[in-house]
């Protein structure tokens, strides 16, 4: 496979960062520096940003407090648990990883998130939100068993604290009382504190050595009075709680059981380092509030912090993005545009996201459609049993969520929506081959988690067009249907102006032939259509079907034209275990054609890597060279026709 890293670029001789090399060689500089190598940080993540994508204005918001975790704590030995993880650019930046980080997300290159195989600085795995609290609670506990030291620190957004999982780890981790210290990285996203320089400085100043030191003295002394001397400490410990939750927002997690300390300025290293400082003497479970800007120091990830949560290539002199003239749309604009378009005709239609309007395209539809939009936060689950609950007063609710996001909830699809046979349109963007947000976020198993739900019909346009009328089709569906579709841009077909319902369970053939079928689903077809001219180069008459449902199959389509053809090709962009082509093999088990040899061209049993899409397709045979490839191979195999006999096969 051809090495296609980006040719890291002559970059400006940075002295303090060439001198880093690890945690270790950032304890040797002066405090006084560090502001200075926050400056060299946020250059390097930007320009390395403009050239390979990713995620932006988290990394810029957190690069103080990266410098401070690494300069106050022991690490690796120390561990930091990032929530998501696509604020860690300035922590690989420190742990080690500079010399290459201009391969950031490229096909062999360093992840885009923390992977514990590329660093032992790296504590857990990680790419979907809210994980963060319970990870770290887990490896608190297990040193606790192991009797071994070091603490533990999660770093969590406000905006990932939003999801149950979140606070399902804090209510744990409180009764535990584990030494845990969850750093709580508020952007602005969902909580709004009361700030102040009072209040940060009375957190900051009710953990240092010396009054955390008296404050057990006199617990100790009131303690040891006779007859009322509980009635004091209590009254005692009850006036700083309250004197606590006057000055700072910090009463829920205190409810939780946590010493909550804060809020602090997030982008002040002598504050933050003060404040790490002191926490190392305290015992149990810790929250440290910390308050930062998304984009810091880069004015327009500042303006725009959620278009540059996560963006391709761009000019950083600018900040616009590098586009080439006349590009196709996405599938994501596609969708965006169509549900609108269908919402004005239809006022049962409402829209779902969990924290992803953009991401999803449903920015232009919360727009006009304020009164029925709802973004959930990152709760997948809450959102698609409020969807059930929508769909039971009669509304059509679309839940617009990533492929590699709705398996999070599972239960609530089964459960909630399918059990019930509700009419709720789950709309799966990014289905299939991701690209170069790597193992987490590829979506190659929705198709194998869906389809043996009970009533939800799974459908995957070959392109753009055919997403508009299966949206259409969707909406208008009884029970519950899932519609998965790529990222990226469509292949660039005419969009009709009319749209059209499609029949359940309907496929479409698409080229006769008479020597092998490939039956392909989704941005498989596209492919499978360029491999068959191929092939009729070299004078094989292939068949292609665009299967178009997974579930229910166009049985009568695909047996009729496999019996004709005696050999036959699956292709998906999913896992081959339990998906598209293993359902194939189920119908015509059930259905008795047997003798035919198959073939399924599918994703590995394997977690697929980060890289381009073009590169993850040619690697894995999921492109037009790989399904030629694999044709040829089949065609070498004698054909098996059989004849139709009166539904049966012989």
């Amino acid at each position: 496979m051809e090495d296609r890293l980006i040719t890291r670029p002559e970059l400006e001789r940075r002295r303090l960062l060439d001198a880093i090399s690890s945690p270790a060689d950032l304890k040797k500089l002066k405090q006084e520096l560090l502001p200075h190598v926050a400056q060299e940080l946020r250059e390097l993540i930007i320009g390395t940003v403009s050239r390979t994508g990713g995620h932006l204005a988290p990394s810029l918001g957190v690069v103080e407090l990266t410098i401070a975790l690494h300069y106050v704590f022991d690490t690796p030995r120390d561990k930091i648990v990032w929530d998501v993880g696509h604020q860690a650019y300035a922590h690989k930046l420190l742990t080690g990883r500079r010399e290459r980080f201009h391969t950031l997300r490229q096909y062999g290159g360093i992840s885009g998130f923390p992977k514990r195989c590329e660093s032992p600085y790296d504590a857990f795995d990680t790419g979907h939100s809210s994980t963060s609290v319970s990870a770290a609670l887990g490896i608190a506990s297990a040193r606790c068993i192991k009797r071994e030291k070091g603490r533990v620190i999660a770093v969590i957004g406000d905006g990932a604290l939003t999801a149950g999982l979140a606070f399902e780890g804090l209510n744990n981790a409180g009764d535990l009382h584990k030494d845990l210290i969850v750093v709580l990285n508020d952007n602005g996203m969902s909580i709004a504190p009361n700030v102040g320089a009072l209040s940060s400085f009375f957190s900051r100043k009710l953990t240092g050595r010396t009054m955390v030191f008296l404050k057990k003295q006199v617990e100790y002394l009131l303690g040891s009075l006779p007859g009322i001397g509980d009635e004091l400490l209590a009254w005692a410990k009850k006036s700083e709680e309250t004197l606590k939750a006057f000055f700072t927002p910090g009463m829920l997690f205190e409810a939780l059981k946590f010493n909550y300390l804060g809020p602090v300025k997030g982008h002040r290293l002598d504050h933050l380092i003060e404040t790490f400082n002191n926490v190392k003497n305290l015992d149990g479970p810790i929250l440290v509030h910390v308050l930062t800007t998304k984009g810091k120091g880069y004015l327009p990830a500042e303006t725009d912090p959620t278009g540059f949560h996560g963006l391709g290539k761009f000019d950083p002199d600018t900040g616009e993005p590098k586009k080439s003239v006349g590009q196709v749309a996405t599938y994501t604009e596609v969708f965006g545009d169509t549900l609108v378009r269908l919402a004005h005709n239809n006022r049962k239609i409402v829209a779902i996201t969990a924290a992803m309007p953009d991401g999803t395209g449903l920015v232009d539809f919360r727009t006009q459609f304020k009164d029925r939009f709802f973004d959930v936060g990152i709760c997948e689950q809450h959102a698609v049993t409020f969807a059930g609950g929508l769909a039971v007063e009669g509304l059509r609710p679309v839940v617009a969520v990533y492929s590699t996001f709705l398996q999070r909830a599972y239960d609530q699809v089964l459960h909630d929506v399918c059990l019930q046979n509700l009419p709720v349109v789950f709309a799966m963007d990014r289905g299939g081959v991701v690209g170069e947000d790597g193992e987490t976020h590829q979506g190659l198993f929705d198709l194998s988690y869906l389809r043996h739900l009970p009533n939800l019909v799974l459908v995957a346009p070959k392109d753009e067009d055919e997403l508009r009328h299966m949206l259409y089709t969707a909406v208008e569906h009884p029970g519950p249907i899932a519609l998965r579709y790529p990222r990226g841009r469509g292949v660039g077909v005419p969009l009709a102006p009319t749209l059209q319902k499609i029949p359940v369970g309907q496929g479409e053939l698409l080229r006769e032939g008479d020597d092998l079928l490939i039956v392909a689903l989704g941005a498989s077809v596209h492919f499978s259509l360029e491999a068959a001219a191929e092939l009729e180069k070299g004078g094989h008459r292939v068949a292609v079907v665009n299967a178009r449902f997974v579930k229910p199959l166009d049985e009568s389509l695909i047996l009729t034209w496999a019996a004709r053809c005696g050999r036959l090709l699956t292709v998906e962009e999913n896992v081959a275990m339990g998906g598209f082509g293993s359902a194939v093999l189920e119908l015509m088990a059930d259905r008795g054609l047997s003798g035919i040899p198959v073939r399924r061209l599918a994703a590995p049993d394997s977690f697929m890597e980060h890289g381009s899409q073009e590169i993850l397709r040619q690697k894995y045979g999921l492109d037009a060279p790989g399904i030629l490839k694999v044709s040829l191979e089949l065609l070498e195999q004698p054909a098996q026709h059989k004849k139709v006999v009166w539904g049966t096969f012989k």
